[in-house]
């Protein structure tokens, strides 16, 4: 009896339903979203299906019963769209705050920084970092054309010799090797403004061999906008490389409502064969440094070689009479534009205007004293800006254009610091709530499709950017209806509201409640396989 009792235990026991645990480890989806409205990125309708997530991968469209993945959210008829990828963005400093939460919170789930021609030189160092500081978001770089030439020549205002081309050709190549994803100039910038057209050239050809793209701040974005759109195109059509230009924008007062003929230029070149694509800012304005109001020449040698130059009488009075004649080129009267975003100096000058700084330490506000007052802000170190200097009409004429994406120019936010340009917490979410929900100027798929895929195909991100079985399972879900910017000019440092959840690569960041801490972001390197 005891020997039957014994097997009729073992029997039970073997065919006992196994604990959750069990159970959960014998699903075959690690995530199961349902009840979403799918966007897949393409620029097609959405429509109405269930997203299986294994292994970090998107391992299954269409229906799916609920029960086969661990864990299971409901989007409630939310948007669920692939992760947004920002391709224009200066977060060298990222390691440093890994969680990127202004972007996270806003939907992105790649940045691509190394723009306007600042990068690391070192590559593989750089992103090997992964491995002891993991970021929540997917992490790409280009190779900075002016890191290469300060390398190579320090800020001289000069060519390079032979030998200096050679060498900054061979930090370019070895850049590429290491899996930079293009080259980067940033034209209007020290020592880039100094390089001449056919420097840049010799540079996009070695990109260009291991499939790069050429990314440009172009040479001027004011009175000379034109003539340097050509200059992009020119280096695009001699190197045989994609061309993208940075932040496309007018920031001349005089050729506001002008961006009709800027885009014609990039449709130009496109009908002739170069593949030639933009991106965009949704705000009329920019945000640089205080340096820029200085003209080129005078920053040549680095910070100290201008201070000496600002004491020299003479020299001085020729700086004075050039800032002057830009002021007027442009049709402004005055730096009223030019707001401070961080001013170490004095924290208290930040989000005034230099007219108001001027009226605050000088007691006048007058052109010349608000020119003195640019030379003592630049002689203490300098400010980063935000320059109000463009026109709504042509933001949203730009927006409109098929080969136009959306990038943030942002670094990442330390909450509360400055008062730095609102689109580094809001532009994806501006996109969505003022021109696609109110404005009604694109589609909700079509402004997603230049957020998603547009990118992804561009910078050749092979599997990232379309809601695909394959693909890594990067995923933003968001309600359209109330999807929105908080962030403001006077008051930037705001979150978007009406995203519910981030995934990056199978792994959920940010749900209803807030970020969930973890950090499954990958680098997104070149390599003879493409991008991984």
């Amino acid at each position: 009896m005891l020997r039957l009792a014994l097997i009729f235990s073992l029997t039970i026991v073997l065919f006992l339903p196994q604990n959750s645990t069990q159970k959960a480890s014998e699903k075959p989806y690690d995530l199961l979203i349902v009840n979403g409205r799918i966007v897949d990125g393409t620029g097609n309708p959405w429509f109405r299906a269930s997203i299986a997530v294994k292994n970090g991968r998107i391992a299954k469209i269409g229906k799916i019963e609920p029960d086969s993945a661990k864990q299971v959210i409901d989007a409630k008829d939310k948007i669920v769209a692939p992760g947004f990828i920002d391709v224009h963005t200066h977060v060298e400093n990222i390691f440093n705050l890994p969680d990127a939460e202004n972007f996270v919170r806003m939907g992105v789930t790649s940045l691509i920084t190394g723009n306007c021609g600042s990068s690391t030189i070192n590559v593989a160092e750089f992103l090997a970092r992964y491995e002891k500081t993991p970021l929540t978001v997917n992490l790409g770089t280009l190779i900075g054309h002016g890191s290469v030439r300060s390398k190579v020549m320090g800020t001289e205002d000069r060519l390079p010799s032979p030998e200096e081309q050679a060498q900054m050709e061979a930090l370019v190549e070895k850049a590429m090797q290491e899996g930079a994803l293009g080259l980067s100039t940033g034209l209007i910038y020290v020592p880039g403004t100094y390089a001449k057209t056919e420097e840049i050239v010799a540079l996009a050809k070695v990109a260009a061999k291991y499939g790069g793209i050429y990314v440009s701040h172009i040479r001027d974005e004011g009175t000379k906008v034109i003539e340097s759109i050509k200059e992009a195109i020119e280096i695009g059509e001699k190197a045989q490389i994609p061309v993208q230009i940075s932040h496309f924008k007018i920031s001349s007062k005089r050729l506001w409502g002008k961006s009709n003929m800027t885009l014609e230029l990039v449709k130009s070149a496109r009908e002739r064969g170069l593949q030639i694509t933009v991106d965009q800012y949704v705000y009329p304005a920019s945000s640089t440094s205080l340096d820029a109001r200085l003209p080129n020449w005078v920053a040549a040698g680095g910070r100290n070689e201008a201070i000496k130059r600002l004491s020299d009488t003479q020299t001085r009075k020729k700086i004075i009479e050039e800032m002057k004649e830009e002021l007027k080129n442009r049709g402004f009267k005055d730096y009223s534009f030019a707001y401070v975003a961080n001013y170490s100096p004095n924290p208290e000058y930040n989000g005034k205007n230099i007219v108001e700084i001027t009226k605050i330490e000088q007691g006048r506000k007058d052109l010349n004293s608000q020119i003195e007052q640019i030379f003592r802000m630049y002689e203490k170190g300098g400010a980063s800006m935000v320059y109000r200097v463009m026109s709504e009409e042509d933001v949203q004429r730009i927006l409109q254009a098929p080969f136009t994406m959306f990038a943030s120019d942002s670094g990442v936010r330390s909450f509360g610091q400055g008062v730095p340009h609102p689109r580094g917490y809001g532009n994806n979410a501006r996109v969505l709530g003022e021109y696609v929900r109110k404005l009604k100027l694109i589609s909700l798929e079509e402004a997603i499709r230049k957020m998603t895929s547009l990118p992804a195909q561009v910078f050749s991100l092979r599997d990232r950017g379309l809601l695909l079985e394959g693909f890594a399972a990067d995923i933003v879900i968001f309600d359209e209806k109330t999807v929105t910017d908080k962030s403001t000019f006077e008051n930037p440092h705001q979150y978007p509201e009406g995203f519910s959840y981030v995934i990056i690569n199978g792994e959920i960041v940010l749900n209803e409640s807030g970020l969930t801490g973890r950090r499954p972001g990958r680098p997104l390197v070149r390599s003879n396989r493409g991008v991984l």
